[in-house]
């Protein structure tokens, strides 16, 4: 595979996977470990496999400094399919649940639980048009409450917000799909963490589960046994066949991180690439971001043009100068780059330098 012919890939999600994760895999795909058969058909069930399947969770507990009394799952649907899966499992005796309300995909998820429970919205940007996050002071927090639910990071919408509110015994359950392993996280603050693998983690198909073992009892009877975290927990994410080869990728992508430094690197690089391309936006009256600052996404910055009508144009070029995947979301319009741990700093300098040379061609 060679590095020259791939363009860089902008997308939200399927992502960009590191070049040197996918050379491994390529080079591995025949004939795995010597075995004469690719990993993705081996038994799930048999040695080499389980040996697979421990030593990415042995790597994700590593990079994420998982407590021991934290269970690690690796499940199929995506992050959607928790929006149900939550509340199925963590509502256990009681009536309701609280959702603060950032975006689209918050917004997903408070519909989706309000088929199983009744749903305090304890804060909304709604009446801010999503730009930014209300005082965690003002979040009006329920006592009753089975869980707290919040989507730091909205991947549409480019709005993140890096505090946790204070909820007491009442545990946090977060949407980390488009922000997992991008820096360190404190995990023990957390109830459940969930998150899509199409982002940070490795190809669509898998979905991370992190969550705390005096919680994996507290399922509806209605609960269904794939969704169940404790069937699943109890299984070793083996309830029935993994999706392994996505599972064997994301332990390759896991390794790389390793490899790079860690989440401590990521964060330093993270923060540096949005940094560099929110300068170049709001240095520039052609492209404009109205999220308000302190809650601008490191991962997902979306952005607009002067005149909408150049859009299609800009896309044009862009993907003709090898940088693709810029349109923003169909529900909201514009560009949106998301700049995920594979996306190198040298990709963010393309695309910040077509940008201006756009700019100055077509102000």
């Amino acid at each position: 595979m060679s590095e020259v012919s791939r363009v860089y890939n902008f997308s939200a999600g399927p992502a960009t996977i590191p070049t040197e994760v996918l050379a491994q895999a390529q080079a591995e795909l025949l004939d795995w470990h010597g075995c004469g058969m690719s990993v993705m058909e081996i038994s799930h069930r048999g040695a080499g496999y389980t040996e697979v399947a421990q030593r990415i969770e042995a790597d994700l507990r590593e990079l994420l400094s998982v407590p021991d009394h934290y269970r690690v799952l690796f499940m199929q649907g995506g992050a959607s399919s928790q929006f149900s899966m939550v509340p199925l499992n963590l509502l256990g005796q009681k009536q309701q649940a609280d959702y603060c309300d950032t975006g689209i995909w918050s917004a997903k998820a408070i519909r989706e639980a309000g088929r199983y429970t009744r749903v305090n919205v304890c804060a909304s940007s709604k009446s801010a048009h999503y730009k930014s996050v209300p005082r965690m002071s003002d979040w009006q927090l329920s006592s009753d409450s089975a869980y707290v639910h919040i989507t730091p990071n909205e991947t549409i919408g480019g709005l993140e917000f890096y505090d946790l509110p204070e909820t007491g015994d009442i545990p946090i359950v977060a949407d980390m799909s488009s922000t997992i392993l991008s820096r360190p996280i404190d995990v023990s603050r957390y109830g459940v963490i969930y998150a899509g693998a199409q982002k940070n983690i490795g190809p669509a198909g898998l979905t991370l589960i992190i969550v705390r073992e005096d919680l994996l009892d507290q399922a509806l009877d209605i609960c269904p046994s794939m969704y169940s975290y404790r069937k699943t927990a109890d299984q070793h994410s083996m309830l029935n066949t993994p999706p392994t080869f996505a599972w064997y990728l994301s332990g390759l992508v896991f390794q790389w991180i390793k490899r790079q430094g860690g989440l401590t690197h990521f964060a330093e690089v993270n923060a540096h690439k949005a940094k560099k391309l929110y300068q170049a936006i709001d240095q520039s009256d052609f492209y404009h971001n109205d999220i308000e600052q302190a809650f601008r996404s490191w991962m997902n910055i979306p952005f607009t043009l002067k005149r909408s009508e150049l859009d299609n144009l800009f896309l044009e070029q862009a993907a003709e100068a090898g940088l693709t995947n810029l349109q923003g979301h169909r529900l909201t319009g514009g560009m949106r780059a998301s700049i995920y741990n594979a996306m190198p700093e040298a990709g963010v300098d393309e695309l910040i330098s077509f940008m201006l040379d756009f700019a100055e061609r077509e102000a």
